[in-house]
């Protein structure tokens, strides 16, 4: 058998340079590169092979987490069908990668997390940044990956590489196991050579199937819309990930199934599909909530079920409502006690225009539901116009932000209230053009994310979106943006704080306590707006600053923006209080059981109530 003598570090940049996966033909890379951020317990070893062998591109990241955030949506604006790695040193460097695998894991995208760790050899010990433990050697910082983590190794002799890493391609490139991977590295043995397998550093190509269902279910899950009245589809991200929106728009064309989205989903009919309800749940829209409320079919089509789609286990109200689910994991495809359909998207719902050929919902519920889809229309077109302030709605720039950006844009957020008010009001055009964090909702993953957005596709303009305490938490990948010229638009909404849980605080009966950003004054954070400038700060990392005050100066920044050729900053102040509504739909958060606030006793009686529509599924 050929070997080839090379560190472990060495080893992994080559495995991990000849690694290929294919769908439908079409064959490419699956690493596009490594991020990194380098400190003593990789700069050796890691550090030492990627600057050995450029072929596999570095890029320098400005934080670990905001690093792992910017591969996962470069992994989601590809299908899942590319990803980056990413290595750290250990300590911080290790934990601080965490909350970006448990974003990647929960939203089912593959990352691969590369942190250093202590010595295996243990001699040198307590080494800087090691978490000792009384009770076991065998355990590090590291170990907190374990439970965010869809596959977890520490590697403690070269060899081990050689069966760990196919083991982690399997689960990365499995569309019902992905998410992240992370083998941790003593700095040690990254450094140790050994004579590897030449087999092992052979290009590998990971076909990605598309399963068919068993005949049986498929017949039954035909025989259940054919029997139903008023049926729904809920289309989740598996449906863009397995790029089957057109077999979905093709669908509810032939039969009249109205369709509603999740947030991962959104996108999978344009806007102006007959049959789109939109939004769904929490977030939802009035025209899905309603259709949803009453529905005795709900057909679920790669979505995970979160409480935000369910409304908390309170949307769907029929008692004799049945679920067919269509999902390439078995665990979603079985929630809700539901008729389980195991299958790839794109090939079950060709399957299932050909088995419905001829059959369509009845006249009067079609109608409904393109009536439904009008009327939403015209309430998106109010919120977009309102002529609010200044300062102006948030509603209202999210309205500008989609008359200005192309049909092959994309609009990148992730936590706050804005998600909310995008999966309502945002009006897609293109499967790729709404990217949201939402499995997590992360706070600070906005520019980060579309950093990645913007290296998965360059041809494409991106939006980024982001509430000013988010930016706050994680503005400084605008300089890595800068740094490897992959222009952003970003427009920070400020309403000095945090508008989604101030709004919450109130719904549960207390004020906005703890969200505002001002001074503290007689003891409590009741001062004046803190003076902050987040245009000098964007100015500060490099970026081009504007500011906007009314719809109108948005509107020509935002059109400056799109020709400029490196990222620009846009600020808009917004009115906290201009929020827009909730349609018909409810979610369960726990209030104060007893309290002395009359306010809180009354919103307490208001979710004792609304508890009462909660259903399981059995």
């Amino acid at each position: 058998m050929k070997t080839r003598r090379l560190t472990t570090a060495q080893a992994i940049v080559q495995f991990l340079k000849q690694q290929y996966v294919e769908r439908d033909g079409v064959q490419h890379r699956f690493f596009a590169g490594c991020f990194g951020i380098f400190g003593h317990g990789n700069v050796a070893g890691i550090g030492e092979a990627l600057y050995e062998d450029r072929e596999l591109r570095f890029y320098f990241a400005r934080n670990e987490q905001a690093m792992v955030h910017t591969a996962a949506a470069f992994a989601k604006m590809s299908n899942r069908l590319r990803t980056m790695a990413c290595t750290s040193s250990i300590g911080p460097g290790a934990t601080n990668m965490v909350t970006g695998a448990a974003a990647a894991t929960i939203n089912r995208v593959p990352v691969l997390l590369l942190p250093g760790d202590i010595f295996a050899r243990r001699n040198v010990a307590p080494v800087l940044q090691q978490l000792e433990s009384p009770h076991s050697q065998d355990i590090s910082v590291n170990d907190c990956f374990k439970p965010v983590s869809r596959y977890w190794d520490r590697i403690y002799r070269p060899e081990q590489i050689v069966t760990a890493l196919p083991e982690a391609m399997r689960v990365l490139t499995s569309p019902a196991e992905t998410g992240a991977v992370t083998l941790a590295l003593p700095q040690d043995v990254q450094a140790q050579a050994w004579e590897f397998p030449e087999a092992l550093f052979e290009k590998r190509v990971w076909l990605i199937q598309r399963p068919r269902g068993d005949a049986e279910v498929f017949r039954r899950a035909v025989e259940w819309i054919r029997a139903s009245r008023r049926p729904m589809i809920i289309a989740g991200g598996g449906v863009i990930y397995a790029e089957a929106t057109e077999e979905l728009a093709r669908l509810a064309s032939q039969t009249g199934i109205p369709v509603a989205e999740t947030q991962a989903g959104k996108g999978s009919l344009r806007y102006d599909h007959p049959q789109s309800l939109g939004a769904v749940g929490v977030t939802g829209t009035f025209a899905a909530n309603r259709i949803a409320r009453d529905a005795d079919l709900v057909i679920g089509i790669g979505t995970r079920y979160s409480d935000f789609t369910t409304a908390s286990k309170t949307a769907f109200q029929n008692p004799d409502v049945r679920f067919l689910n269509i999902n390439v994991a078995e665990f979603d495809a079985f929630k809700h006690a539901a008729l389980p359909l195991v299958a790839d998207a794109k090939v079950t719902l060709a399957e299932l225009s050909r088995a419905l050929e001829g059959w369509q919902v009845d006249a009067d519920y079609r109608a409904l539901g393109e009536r439904l889809h009008r009327e939403w229309d015209q309430e998106v077109e109010r919120i977009y116009n309102l002529r609010h302030g200044p300062p102006i709605s948030q509603g209202e720039v999210l309205g500008v932000v989609n008359k200005i950006s192309g049909p092959r844009d994309v609009v990148v957020n992730a936590a706050g209230a804005m998600p909310g008010d995008l999966h309502k009001l945002w009006r897609t055009r293109d499967p790729k053009g709404y990217h949201m964090e939402y499995g997590y909702s992360t706070m600070g993953y906005e520019i980060a994310g579309g950093l990645g957005v913007k290296m998965a596709d360059p041809s494409r303009e991106v939006w980024v979106l982001v509430g000013d305490g988010s930016y706050l938490m994680m503005a400084q990948e605008i300089v890595t943006s800068i740094q490897e010229g992959y222009k952003l638009n970003i427009v920070v909404v400020d309403n000095h704080g945090f508008s989604s849980i101030g709004g919450l605080a109130e719904a549960c009966g207390t004020p906005r306590f703890g969200t505002e950003f001002r001074y503290r004054s007689d003891g409590d954070h009741a001062g004046d707006v803190l003076p902050i400038d987040f245009a000098a700060n964007a100015a500060s990392l490099g970026a081009c600053a504007l500011r906007a005050r009314t719809r109108e100066e948005l509107e020509d920044a935002l059109l400056q923006m799109r020709r400029m050729e490196r990222t620009a900053v846009v600020v808009v102040e917004t009115d906290i209080a201009q929020r827009v509504p909730g349609y018909e739909s409810w979610w369960d958060v726990e209030i104060a059981e007893v309290s002395q606030l009359a306010s809180v006793r009354e919103a307490r009686r208001r979710y004792e109530a609304a508890r009462q529509k909660e259903r399981y599924f059995l």
